[in-house]
């Protein structure tokens, strides 16, 4: 029980489980009991499938956790001040921008294809922590903190592009019934409400309203997750936000993300060819991760420290830095829900969508192990430790 405990508190922990339950779901799609893993996905639940309910309620906790945590990274933590967000925000941009080209390019004669375009502008920031965790002290704090920053900002970015491009035709009655709530929802922040409860129970009807309106129901998390508070009366008590983040701060990692990964990374090799794998949308995805990340976080980070807007994290080298572009390339839980949202009624397109996804993530990962297992860390003089002015 100890050894479990332990476990679970490590920085590696919710990437080992996701990777767990990604590789059981390859396993059991390509067994004997494929047949009971799909038709159980799809079976119906209170007139949802459980893959729908799996992708549409219970990632709208994951994306309230996201909410809380960029909320507080940009008024407390380390997004909190202008210099802080420049370098890691500046990365996020070219991972997003680069990666999204190169997939357009693969794709640019194939119209069915594009509406992806976004599949490899996210990281994933258990995966890509949990390999830096293994790397222990050979990585200095500040490449953690970097690629920990970068990655939120990569999860905003992404939900707003599920927000926006993502969205099917618009009940106007629901949005503004939804917009009503929110409005609530920000009169009880204003007039002093810290009890969790209201806003609970209000962002559960938000939830339903934003899932009947046409926008994803997974951006109402986000949305509720900015309302609740992080300033508190009572200096003793914890806030409302850091109460409910450390109250999702186990199911979210060890209950939701992997059970989100074990319901879509299931992918049945029966029927794949060789030529699925050489699909320009397979390659757009799989190069868009490992090859666009790696420009476009480096690329654009570069540029800003060598143009004096922003300067190398502390105690790192340029080939840490190289090394953590790569690892940017492991875009496993975000990519899969955009690419689950592009092609929803498209198992072929599904299943190339999962095997550039795993493809590019796991290549991503092993190369930037390797390279920042081996690269040497720098240590700055009195000159590098100048504040920029």
């Amino acid at each position: 029980m100890i050894l479990v405990t332990e476990f679970m508190r490590g920085e590696a922990a919710g990437g080992f489980v996701l990777m767990a339950a990604a590789a059981l779901a390859l396993i059991v799609a390509n067994s004997a009991a494929a047949t009971l893993y799909f038709e159980s996905l799809h079976a119906r639940l209170g007139g949802l499938s459980v893959l729908h309910w799996i992708n549409d309620g219970l990632m709208a906790i994951f994306f309230l956790f996201v909410g809380l945590e960029i909320k507080r990274e940009m008024l407390v933590g380390q997004l909190s001040s202008w210099p802080r967000r420049m370098l890691p925000g500046i990365g996020a941009l070219g991972g997003m921008i680069v990666p999204a080209l190169i997939y357009v390019a693969f794709n640019r004669n194939h119209p069915e294809a594009l509406r992806g375009w976004a599949i490899p502008t996210a990281t994933d920031i258990a995966f890509a922590l949990g390999v830096l965790a293994l790397l222990g002290k050979r990585v200095p704090t500040s490449i953690k903190v970097f690629l920990a920053a970068l990655a939120i900002i990569d999860d905003l970015g992404a939900v707003l592009i599920i927000a926006v491009f993502y969205t099917s035709e618009l009940s106007l009655l629901h949005l503004l019934l939804a917009a009503a709530v929110l409005v609530i929802l920000v009169v009880l922040n204003k007039t002093g409400v810290r009890r969790l409860t209201p806003y609970l129970v209000l962002g559960a009807i938000l939830w339903f309203l934003v899932l009947k309106s046409g926008v994803h129901a997974t951006v109402a998390g986000v949305v509720l997750a900015l309302t609740i508070p992080l300033r508190m009366d009572n200096e003793f008590a914890d806030p409302p936000l850091i109460t409910l983040e450390h109250a999702l701060n186990r199911v979210v990692p060890f209950l939701i993300v992997p059970l989100f990964g074990f319901a879509n990374a299931g992918l049945s090799l029966a029927g794949l060819t060789w030529a699925n794998l050489v699909d320009p949308l397979t390659l757009g995805i799989a190069l868009g991760l490992l090859c666009g990340k790696l420009i476009g976080v480096f690329g654009f980070s570069s540029i800003a420290i060598g143009i004096g807007i922003a300067r190398l994290p502390q105690n790192a080298s340029w080939t840490q830095m190289f090394g953590v572009a790569i690892l940017c390339g492991i875009g496993f839980t975000m990519s899969l829900f955009i690419g689950m949202l592009a092609f929803a009624n498209d198992p072929l397109l599904q299943s190339e969508v999962k095997v550039g996804i795993l493809g590019g993530s796991l290549l991503a990962g092993v190369l930037g192990y390797l390279v920042l297992r081996f690269a040497k860390r720098r240590v700055e003089d009195e000159a590098d430790l100048q504040p920029l002015s």
